[in-house]
């Protein structure tokens, strides 16, 4: 416990000054998160970064990432981020044959869903700083208080299993907890910034979002139980890799916009 509050608080440190800031520093240090969190995913299924494909798949998760207002060159090229995927598509296809199948189709369908599962979630990330501060922070302390309100009313309360061969710690009791949690977060936002919706519409949304956000956890814990391994990486001593730190921030962040929220 004295090493994750340590990490955390020296994490604390580093990222939030940078999310204040935003600019061409906050989007540098979100490629890097996001690059390093498809490292890891590569790594579970024992594939290298450093390989054509592994470089593929980080060119394609840049390119898929990038700012609406700094994707202007594709245009003069005369292509979409759909085209380029594309195209990424066919050269893992060309690699598979160029290997003699050693890099698999079932490799190329990983890398792909793993470029979008980290990218979609790092990309709106970026979207919702350029779009809103206040929701950065709002996004962040609600799944804090879910993580946290999960933890200790499950630990306290907790009898029933919420999904025991996923997460076997976890309880239906910690889960309603969670929600609970973020909600009191929500309230406090509501009253003290300008969340541009009404109280009743942001408390649905935040309901909605603990859920995803905890789903987001046990997908994450399903990926890691299915290649076997405990954590994503090691990275921050104490709370595991990246993937670890932000898998419900990554189903958190698409759904802010999908709700309409901002």
């Amino acid at each position: 416990m004295k090493q994750r509050v340590i990490t955390a608080v020296a994490a604390a440190a580093i990222f939030l000054p940078i999310v204040i800031f935003g600019g061409w520093p906050f989007i540098t240090m979100v490629y890097g998160l996001a690059s390093v969190a498809l490292y890891e995913a590569l790594k579970m299924r024992n594939l290298k970064l450093l390989s054509p494909p592994g470089i593929i798949s980080l060119v394609l998760l840049w390119i898929f990432m990038m700012p609406k207002e700094f994707s202007g060159f594709l245009d003069e090229w005369d292509y979409t981020k759909l085209e380029l995927f594309f195209l990424g598509t066919l050269l893992f296809l060309t690699y598979t044959v160029i290997t003699k199948n050693r890099f698999t189709y079932e490799d190329v369908a990983f890398s792909l869903l793993s470029i979008l599962y980290v990218g979609i979630g790092f990309y709106y990330f970026i979207e919702t700083r350029e779009a809103s501060l206040t929701y950065v922070f709002y996004s962040l302390f609600i799944i804090w208080a879910t993580d946290s309100g999960a933890y200790f009313i499950g630990r306290a309360m907790g009898k029933n299993k919420l999904w025991p061969d996923i997460s076997p710690n976890k309880t239906t009791e910690g889960f309603i907890g969670g929600i609970i949690s973020a909600l009191i977060v929500a309230a406090l936002f509501s009253f003290f910034a300008n969340m541009g919706v009404s109280v009743f519409i942001l408390m649905i949304a935040t309901a909605f979002l603990s859920v995803f956000g905890q789903i987001g956890d046990l997908v994450e814990s399903a990926m890691k139980r299915h290649f076997n391994v405990k954590d994503s990486g090691s990275i921050l001593p104490g709370h595991g890799g990246m993937l670890d730190r932000f898998d419900s921030l990554l189903f958190v962040w698409p759904l802010i916009h999908l709700f309409h929220l901002l």
